[in-house]
Parts: C-alpha cells; structure tokens; sequence
C-alpha cells in the first residue's frame, strides 16, 4: 500500500490517471512527461492495483475507485483494456454519499470490483477511505510477483522497517555470514533496500514533506556531506543554440576512502535522483578511488524509466567533463590519503564553505569588483576559488592566461584575478612597469595566447561593457603582428557571431515545427484510438475504457 495526503484526484483526473499515454504535466519542475508512469510502475510490482481517491474541487467533494487487474483482463480474455470505476459526491444537504452515475452503471462496475479486488462487499471497499480524509490517494498493489526461485521478489520479513529486494546481498545480511564493509554502504545498500534508496531519492525537500516507509519516518540522507576535503568545480554546457545556467558539482573523496572502494557520480535531474554513483571511469592504477561527486543536471533529459539519462551529445559532454574532473581531483588530492601525488597542488585546497552558504548555494558566493586598486601579487576570490599565481608548468598543463580589459578600474600590476577557476594577468596598457611584467611571462605562450584570446572583453566593475580592447604596448615586428591578429579576430568573431544568430533561430523554428509535429501525431493517435474503441464498444455496454 501506497497512500498520501494530497490534494487527491476528482473523477476526470483519476481517468487520466489510469488510462495510458495521457499526460499533462508540461511543469518544467516535474520530471512525468509520456502518462505510462503509474500503470507500468505498478503492474511491475504486481499483476493487480486498486486505487481510492478523495478530492475537494470547486467546492465539490468526491471520491473515486479503480481497478487496473491482469488477472480480470487475462481471465476474462478482454483484447482491450477494460477498467472499472466508480464515482461519489458527497451531498451536503443529505449528509451521505450518492452515485455519480446511473444504476446500471454502478451495478456493473461494483460487481467486478468485488469480484476481482481482496474487498468482497460494498462496506469493505468504502472503508478504504476512512483514514484518507478529505483529500489524498490511497495505492493498493496485490498479487505481488514471485521470482524465478518461486519467492516473492519484495522481502518485507527481514527488516520490519524496510522492504527490501529478495538476492544475495540481502539474503548474506540476514543470514548473519561475513559482510564486507563496503557492502554496508549506502552506494550498495540503495540497490536492495527501500529505505537507502528513499534516503537520497531527493536532492532536497520542503519542511512541510516527509516519507514515512512501515510506521517510521525516513531520513534524508546528503551525500555531499559524507566527503571530505570536498571542492566546488563549475561547469558550463557548451552547446550552439542552448540556454543554459551553470552547474556547480561537489566532488570529493568519502568519508570511508580509502578503505572502501567505492566511486561515481550522483546525478540528479529536477531534485530527482536519476543515475546513483555512476561509475564515469574505469580505473586500474586505483587512479579515481573514492572519488564522489555530487550535481544537479537539468539540462539533459532522464530516460522513460527514470533510471539512466538519453544519450545526447550534452550528456556524453558531461560525462567527458565529468571524467576529467576525477582524475584532476585524484592527481591533486590523492596523496591525503597516502598515495603518491601525481601533480603537486597549485595553491592551498579550496576550503569547505559555511553551512548556511552549502544549504542556499552549495558553493561560494561570487565576489563583486569595484573601482578600487589592488595590491601587487594579490589574489581574489571568485565564485569559491582561492587561487594564486600560478607557474609556467601548471600554465603548460591547464591553459594559457587569458587577458581581461578593466575599463576604469586601476588594477595593480601583476595581481591575478580568477574567472570561472581560470587564473588570469592583468596588464596596464599605459605602464612601462607592465610591459616589463608581460615580457617576463613565457614570450611563445603569451604570444599564442593573444592570437586565441584577443578581443576578450570582461567587465568586472559592475558598468557598462568596456568595448576596449587590450593594446600590447610593446614594439616591434611581434606586436604589429599581433595588433593585425587582433583585427582578423574581431572580423571572424562578427562573421561568427552572425552565423550563431542565424543557427539559434533555424534552431527554434526547427524545435518549433518539431513540437508541431508531435502534438499533430499525438492527436491522431488519440483520435485513431478513440475511433477503434467506438467501433468496438456496443451501445448497451458502460463500462470506462
């Protein structure tokens, strides 16, 4: 059984409900889209499921049964979907509930209720709603599946406060033979036990939600805090034509680590748990043991099971990002937990944000530039980043400087400003202290990174966008060269900022047409469905399909 106090559905949603594919849900909040959900759901846990609901809609209070059963449909030998419901009102000058429906109506749908539900009178199935209120839905899945060891495939004997799946970890636990540690974690124990898997099934919930799971309530369960020396890394979707912000990824070694092996990410979709420490990288050195990350990523789009997400170029982007992510964090980290050190870190580890601060955010909040002037050497802080200045090998290994017009701020010579985790020179066009500092950076690297990078224009005081340019003050062959490099750029950048417009908009109208088409082929389903029922129902027949 399966009951909560919500809202509940009236009797045109309760059809909704227990007809297949129809779906409402256009919420870019919920994660429902194709209507099969509920019926697929729990026709796998069992063969038959009756459903009592009670609303309170325009004033109106209704209740409602179905019955969704194999076993009358086999039975019977129906080629067609056939489900009995029945529909009340509460009549408040009457004080009791009458039929929304004609006699003969109701006669035929109770008579298969009882005859194919557990209830077997009239009194039993109306008692269903006692505990449900004025509002809520109640789930009853019965005729549970067996497996092929002809046991029931849920296990509800071997914890009185779980339900668990019937297989050999759960039958070792209650054996009481010899466990592993790492077979205790939660990353194993999700896979069999209810209780684990409610746990973390949600990214966060509101203070007025809670699960209850056999009498006790469950506890959510954040696994961003079971890491430790945790960083906040941000990552960007690339992709022409999509819009979207950015996601911040907690990523970290377990508490456990390195004694439990253990690894992956955790992706969420919409605060819904969808891929459970998904394992991005196949290790043999140990190279990415313990580490676990956490995201939220709503920008790809889940499966229709909710278990692994469509594999689009955005998501196999991230599973690229996210691979690179774990190996940067073992190479740099690793040697905190007694292994050698691949790459020594570049500045102090990044250290855990306050708990109100990981609660809003879950990571730093940004750091506003004004007008006023840094010191030489100094670092800034953005977006949770500490960074310091960085060495021509780290350069080598991570990327070349990129330069950063000020506008009107007066920056100090040599300070290091961090954008995006990328640390950045600042040079004074107008100061021969500058030009010195520049030609003391590796001339080859500098000298492709302005054919890269120039005509970058960032504006860190707050104002209007700077359309300056940074000017290489230097003489010589070089930075005539340069200056011409830079006026080729900013031709290509206009030409390809053009043919990005052009592309985006033959994206929406090419998005557009295509939701056209679906919902053009969606209604010609439902009216060639319609059709086919009509032709097949006789008129003395009322029953709902």
């Amino acid at each position: 059984m399966v009951q909560d106090d919500g809202g509940g559905m009236d009797p045109e949603a309760i059809r909704r409900c227990m007809s297949f594919g129809f779906s409402d849900k256009k919420s870019a909040s919920t994660i429902g889209q194709y209507g099969n959900g509920f019926k697929t759901s729990s026709m796998r846990l069992g063969a038959d499921v009756i459903v009592f609901s009670r609303c309170k809609k325009n004033r109106k209070l209704t209740q409602s049964i179905g019955l969704l059963s194999q076993t009358f449909l086999t039975r019977a030998g129906l080629d067609r979907i056939v489900v009995p419901l029945l529909d009340f009102e509460f009549s408040a000058a009457a004080g009791k509930w009458s039929s929304l429906h004609g006699e003969q109506h109701f006669r035929n749908n109770l008579s298969l209720l009882l005859r194919w539900s557990p209830f077997a009178t009239e009194a039993e199935l109306l008692k269903q709603f006692d505990d449900i209120g004025d509002h809520g839905t109640k789930v009853i899945v019965y005729n549970l599946w067996y497996n092929d060891e002809g046991r029931m495939e849920l296990d509800f004997e071997a914890d009185s406060e779980d339900i668990r799946l019937s297989g050999d970890a759960n039958d070792n636990e209650k054996s009481g033979s010899r466990i592993k540690v790492s077979d205790q974690h939660l990353a194993n124990r999700l896979r069999y036990s209810l209780r684990a898997y409610l746990s973390v099934l949600y990214l966060r919930i509101p203070d007025n939600f809670c699960i209850l799971l056999r009498g006790r309530v469950v506890e959510l369960h954040n696994i961003a805090k079971d890491l430790k020396y945790p960083e906040f890394i941000m990552y960007k979707p690339q992709t022409l034509g999509f819009k979207e912000g950015s996601v911040i990824t907690t990523i970290g070694f377990l508490k456990e680590a390195p004694v439990v092996n253990i690894h992956g990410f955790n992706v969420y979709h919409k605060n819904r748990l969808i891929l459970p420490f998904w394992h991005v990288v196949r290790y043999s050195d140990s190279r990415g043991r313990g580490v676990v990350g956490v995201l939220e990523a709503n920008f790809i789009q889940p499966t229709h099971n909710k278990q692994d997400f469509e594999k689009t170029p955005l998501f196999q982007k991230l599973e690229v990002r996210l691979k690179e992510m774990t190996w940067e964090y073992w190479d740099y980290h690793c040697g905190l937990l007694g292994y050698f050190p691949k790459k020594k870190p570049q500045g102090p580890i990044t250290p855990q944000a306050s708990s109100e601060s990981r609660q809003l955010h879950g990571s730093y909040k940004p750091v506003v530039l004004g007008n006023s002037s840094g010191a030489v050497g100094s670092n800034i802080t953005v977006r949770g980043t500490v960074t310091s200045q960085a060495s021509s090998e780290s350069r080598q290994q991570h990327g070349s400087y990129k330069p950063v017009v000020l506008g009107n701020s007066s920056g100090a010579v040599g300070s290091n400003i961090t954008v995006r985790g990328t640390v950045t020179p600042v040079f004074q066009s107008n100061s021969k202290q500058g030009a010195s500092k520049r030609k003391a950076v590796d001339r080859p690297i500098e000298h492709e990174n302005s054919k890269r990078t120039a005509g970058l224009v960032v504006d860190l005081t707050g104002g209007e966008r700077s359309q300056e340019i940074l000017t290489l003050t230097s003489s010589g062959s070089e930075d005539q060269e340069a200056a011409h490099l830079i006026q080729e750029n900013e031709k290509l950048r206009a030409q390809c900022s053009e043919c990005e417009k052009r592309e985006e908009e033959l994206h929406s109208k090419v998005n557009k047409l295509r939701k056209e088409l679906k919902e053009a082929q969606r209604t010609y389903a439902h009216m060639l469905v319609e059709s086919r029922l009509l032709d097949k129902v006789k008129p003395e027949e009322d029953v709902y399909i």
